[in-house]
């Protein structure tokens, strides 16, 4: 029963790869015949295959080097060269769509710089003149106040604190003083 599910899976992973080589000979006849230059990259999209399945099956592999020689005879360029081309090119587009990415990113950045400057002109055009300094004043007198407030509440913190310890030193001298009592409170004292 086991062997029967091991032949089926094995069946339908043999299907999956037939289907998978067909999408990528269709993709090498549309790249072939758009003469679009054969990359490992474009061929995993249009093919809709993983770039590992491209270089790790041998069937593949020899369709890709097979379009690469048939769709650029090139004599005097070693066979070496021309497989590092397609690499080379790839590298060479995803740096354009790289560059064009970091300039759209940079253009929204600028927008928004442009945006925020126009806010804080708006902010100091609302304001009369003088009032910066005023406000820069305002806001040293206004720290310390805050330092100083903070140095008073330091102090009382600490003024708080001590009278605490005082008053629990006191209240234990009450108890000693009422222990002492409690004899004479409870027996009359001795007449004379």
């Amino acid at each position: 029963m086991s062997t029967s599910r091991t032949d089926a899976a094995v069946r339908a992973r043999r299907q999956a790869t037939q289907e998978m080589l067909e999408r990528l000979r269709t993709a090498l006849a549309g790249a072939g015949r758009d003469h679009a230059p054969v990359t490992v990259a474009a061929l995993a999209r249009t093919a809709r295959v993983s770039r590992t399945f491209l270089y790790q099956n041998q069937q593949a592999r020899a369709l890709i080097e097979q379009a690469t020689r048939t769709s650029r005879p090139q004599p005097g360029i070693s066979n070496s060269r021309s497989r590092t081309q397609p690499a080379w090119r790839e590298r060479a587009l995803n740096a354009e769509e790289a560059l064009a990415q970091t300039q759209r990113e940079i253009l929204i950045q600028r927008t928004r710089i442009a945006e925020l400057l126009g806010k804080i002109r708006d902010l100091e055009h609302d304001l009369p003149e003088g009032s910066l300094q005023s406000i820069v004043t305002e806001n040293t007198s206004l720290k310390q106040q805050v330092r100083q407030l903070t140095q008073d509440n330091q102090r009382l913190q600490e003024r708080l604190a001590s009278a605490r310890q005082n008053n629990r030193f006191l209240d234990k001298r009450v108890a000693d003083l009422e222990a002492q009592l409690a004899p004479y409170l409870i027996t009359p004292p001795p007449s004379p």
